[in-house]
């Protein structure tokens, strides 16, 4: 049961506390201070008067906790776009996955900008100035990019791939709550598309079932993927589906990697196509040169090379899922210059480095996609390119810190950071995708 927390005294989990909130934190939780002690607060936001319960005081520097009321509400405040993760439900009973689903969306990309611009400035040792004849605000409200459809959509029905969990002692399916690994039981799922709504099991028990992946793919039929208990593999998970790309096909595997939002892999597509068109127009780019697509996948980046770049284009994608990498063979097909190579990113990279001088000099000449994981490129990664020092190099993140530390290698190396783009590809949640551009001094 919470109690109010008496003024002075230490913080306890399942206190509650009256918070003002102040800003925003990586992560979709936002900040705010009690008693000179930080505390990230989940369900809020800033500018908000908000009682909150403490989920978490271990650390003396900062504690956590998540709203149980509103005092004093922000303009941007909306009813959320999922019933089952409103602050009128108790904290442990909150579905996850749309921590943002309170907030309009115009300022839901707004305080994405500022992650994006707060994350370069601390990790990655970039200002980013206002645009001229604007203040900072209205930049930071064009920063994040919105994707097609979403504001006619209200960020609603754009994810063509959902995972639900099913609980082990009930054998209910769902979601999991908000910051826990406990199923709730849902009645819909807002964000996914017609497609994975008709096919979402929720009112369904499963037995033996551990996790239902749902898979909605643009040009193909949708699908249901269950992992069993106990087992690693999914049936149907290695099965090819047709993903369709503007008026590109592309064959990728059930349970592969995908970007979920209906419009993304076009949005990202294009994004790189452009990137590149423009490191051309600058007459910085080689298309017979040792150009690499790094964390590939199915070649979707690497097709955006060659669309930019035409079929003359040199360039070779590494991918570790050796299923993935056979995908991308097939998509490059027509790509005479394209390579796919199964192997981890940074083996591929130390095998270069030990490579001829003339391969060194053709990469040296060469621009470098990557696309990595959540986490980053990482030092060694990225380490490893400044040493192979391509000429460009094009870094796809879906994680702001991880770019922000990553650049400032990069900068630190003799980078320069000479485009920044940012997509609001993950609506109601505090996800987005951003495109950097670095071009060797």
């Amino acid at each position: 049961m919470a109690t109010h927390e008496p003024a002075g005294a230490p913080l306890e989990i399942g206190a509650e506390i009256e918070l003002d909130v102040t800003g925003i934190a990586h992560g979709g939780v936002s900040v705010a201070r009690h008693e000179g002690r930080v505390v990230f607060v989940a369900d809020a936001i800033p500018g908000e008067r908000v009682r909150a319960r403490v989920t978490d005081a271990k650390k003396k520097s900062f504690a956590r906790a998540t709203t149980t009321e509103v005092l004093d509400a922000s303009p941007d405040r909306r009813p959320h776009v999922w019933s089952e993760a409103d602050v009128s439900r108790d904290p442990e009973a909150r579905a996850g996955g749309a921590e943002f689903g309170h907030i309009a969306l115009q300022r839901q990309r707004t305080l994405k900008a500022e992650v994006l611009t707060d994350a370069m400035r601390r990790f990655g040792g970039v200002e980013l100035a206002a645009e001229e004849g604007e203040d900072l605000a209205e930049t930071l409200a064009d920063l994040v990019e919105a994707a097609p459809g979403d504001e006619e959509n209200n960020g609603l029905g754009y994810r063509s791939r959902v995972r639900l969990h099913v609980d082990p002692e009930t054998n209910a399916v769902g979601p999991y709550g908000a910051r826990t690994r406990r199923v709730i039981r849902v009645d819909s799922l807002p964000l996914a598309n017609a497609d994975i709504a008709q096919i979402a099991p929720l009112d369904d028990l499963m037995p033996d079932v551990a996790t239902v992946d749902l898979v909605a793919p643009s040009a193909d039929d949708p699908r249901m993927l269950l992992g069993m208990v106990g087992e690693r593999t999914r049936a149907g998970a290695a099965d090819p589906v047709r993903e369709l790309v503007e008026d590109r096909g592309f064959i990728v595997r059930a349970g592969g990697f995908w970007q979920v939002h209906r419009e993304a892999p076009a949005l990202l597509f294009t994004a790189v196509r452009d990137a590149i068109s423009d490191l051309i127009e600058a007459d910085r780019f080689d298309p017979a040169a040792g150009n690499l697509d790094l964390y590939g996948g199915a070649g979707l980046l690497a097709a955006a090379m060659a669309e930019a770049a035409g079929p003359g284009l040199k360039v070779t994608t590494v991918e570790s899922d050796e299923a993935a990498t056979d995908d991308a063979s097939e998509n490059l097909s027509e790509l005479l210059g394209g390579l796919a190579v199964t192997a981890r990113v940074d083996r591929h990279l130390a095998e270069l480095l030990k490579s001829a001088a003339t391969v060194r000099d053709r990469i040296r000449r060469g621009t470098v996609v990557l696309d990595p994981p959540r986490s980053g490129a990482g030092g060694e990664v990225t380490a490893q390119l400044t040493q192979l020092s391509p000429a460009n190099i094009v870094y796809v993140a879906c994680d702001p810190v991880a770019l922000a530390r990553d650049t400032k290698t990069l900068r630190d190396s003799g980078y320069e950071l000479t485009g920044l783009r940012a997509f609001d590809i993950f609506p109601h949640t505090h996800h987005f995708e951003s495109l950097a551009v670095f071009e060797r001094e």
